[in-house]
């Protein structure tokens, strides 16, 4: 049946202070407000190796009209950085459940790593994570792939020109028989130049995120989506270029 297209911006690739290297100021309330400043129609909440965050941080932005999508940003035993995002509290808590079975332990040092906290609504901390959520899983990129998929989320190869934590760097191609929905170009990159000397990677979907981790980042670069409404399913369909859905990066 026809519809009618929005078009949806969205910066899918945000950390709040919950991530060690997440600026003090990047509360889920402050993350809303300087998305409405940046007039984003939905943002992804995507800390390191944690959900945690990612209720409030909707809840939040429920009054103000922003859809907010659930995620992580997954290390990898590789040391990749994947995206997952999932539309549901249930999958999300299993995908939690899955993390803290998998990851690391290894002991935070907040003096040198920074602070690991969780907020209330008022932002009065409530917990501290205690190992340090930058570690990696004990999970190839191959497994946390297959649990995304198998809990109906989405997952994407985060950064993948960076030097550093991206699966080109960790291991120097992208696997053939490795399903995801779409490869992210860092905001620092020319993504016309990074393609045509990556020519093998024109054939997948491409998104722009800011990875924010201070709030003068958030919204720096973003992603435009022809949908139907801001939600996972709509997204997953811009992102296959399904039904007259589509991702257009700027």
């Amino acid at each position: 049946m026809p519809f009618t297209v929005k078009t949806i911006r969205a910066d899918l690739h945000i950390h709040t202070l919950l991530s060690p290297c997440g600026d003090i100021e990047m509360s889920p309330a402050n993350i809303i407000q300087v998305a409405r400043k940046k007039h984003l129609d939905m943002i992804g909440i995507t800390d390191h190796n944690s959900t945690r965050h990612c209720r409030l941080t909707r809840k939040l932005a429920g009054p103000f009209g922003i859809t907010v999508l659930g995620g992580v940003e997954v290390t990898t035993r590789e040391e990749v950085h994947c995206l997952a995002f999932f539309d549901n509290d249930l999958r999300l808590d299993a995908f939690q459940d899955y993390i803290e079975r998998k990851i690391i332990r290894i002991p935070n040092r907040p003096e040198y790593f920074g602070c690991q906290v969780v907020l209330d609504e008022e932002e009065n901390i409530v917990d501290e994570v205690g190992y340090m959520l930058g570690s990696a899983l004990d999970s190839g990129v191959e497994e946390v792939e297959q649990k995304v998929h198998e809990l109906q989320g989405l997952f994407i190869l985060a950064h993948v020109d960076r030097p550093r934590n991206s699966i080109m760097s960790q291991l120097g191609f992208i696997p053939e028989d490795l399903p995801f929905e779409a490869i992210e170009i860092s905001f620092a990159t020319d993504m016309k130049d990074y393609l045509k000397n990556h020519p093998g990677l024109r054939r997948y979907t491409v998104v722009r995120n800011s990875d924010a981790h201070y709030p003068a980042d958030l919204g720096r670069i973003s992603t435009l989506y022809h949908m139907k409404n801001a939600s996972l399913e709509e997204l997953r369909m811009a992102l296959n270029d399904d039904n007259g859905r589509k991702t257009i990066c700027q």
